[in-house]
């Protein structure tokens, strides 16, 4: 299966297939990105055998980007709201992965050259931003939670704030995610966002099941609305167009692997 489209490219190689942005690779010489396609393992996991894929997962996609999986760092992603700039390499304790977590935290930011910013997903919307003009990058990780929780307008206030950004210049891609198809919650979860975002409950809220108690929730139009917010131009806010659990043949989905779900990686660097 080819998930190219007018916004990315599938790129396929005997190890690792991956997707990346047609709008990103126009700054090919200042960054290096990518987001994973495939049944990659979660090396968080206690069982050696899927621990040691995840790892050789990581390892074969930076080696097909031309990276060194050592300078690779990530948020450890718990639903949080919570962004941090990412200096350095920051020590794992553990000498038997170099995959180093920044804890409590759900995205990354940073100006340094040769840090690779990676966020994993298994549904949840990730989100690659940068910056032409500062050449500021960051990689953030926005599950329902972190949408409700405004992450990717908190990354946007950030980035301005402490990386001397301008919205109007900031690019945005939004990797394959679960869209408002497939991404179903209660009656509780729905009233939450209805009334946080009530001048857009019309908009991002609708009733696509029969089943009483049940809505559809557009996340991914509410990240988009929600950067515009913050000044990002409508024609560099990139989304992918696909969706997880469409197409869980190829990517993981936590809404239909369940228990023993496997992770998709998005990676960004600046050269």
């Amino acid at each position: 299966m080819d998930l190219s489209n007018e916004a990315i490219i599938h790129v396929k190689t005997p190890k690792v297939e991956y997707i990346q942005f047609r709008k990103l690779l126009e700054y090919k010489d200042d960054i290096v990105h990518a987001f994973s396609v495939g049944k990659e393992a979660d090396y968080r996991t206690i069982n050696k055998e899927t621990y040691d894929k995840a790892i050789r997962d990581y390892e074969n996609l930076c080696t097909s980007l031309g990276l060194d999986k050592n300078n690779l760092v990530k948020p450890n992603q718990m639903h949080t709201d919570e962004i941090k700039i990412a200096q350095e390499k920051i020590e794992t304790g553990r000498p038997d992965i170099n995959i180093a977590e920044y804890i409590h935290t759900d995205g990354l930011i940073t100006q340094k050259k040769n840090l690779i910013l990676a966020t994993t997903s298994a549904d949840c919307i990730l989100m690659l931003f940068f910056d032409p003009v500062t050449k500021t990058i960051a990689a953030i990780h926005s599950g329902w939670k972190g949408t409700y929780q405004e992450i990717g307008s908190k990354a946007v206030q950030k980035m301005q704030k402490e990386c001397g950004v301008k919205p109007e210049n900031i690019i945005c891609c939004m990797c394959p995610s679960i869209r408002s198809c497939h991404f179903e919650v209660q009656e509780d979860v729905k009233n939450m966002f209805a009334e946080k975002f009530g001048d857009l409950k019309d908009t991002i809220i609708q009733k696509k099941s029969s089943e009483k108690g049940k809505w559809n929730i557009d996340t991914v139009l509410l990240n988009t609305i929600q950067l515009q917010k913050q000044g990002l131009k409508p024609q560099n806010i990139i989304d992918s167009k696909i969706c997880t659990v469409c197409h869980s043949q190829i990517l993981h989905s936590y809404r239909v692997e369940k228990e023993g779900f496997g992770l998709e990686t998005a990676v960004i660097m600046r050269k």
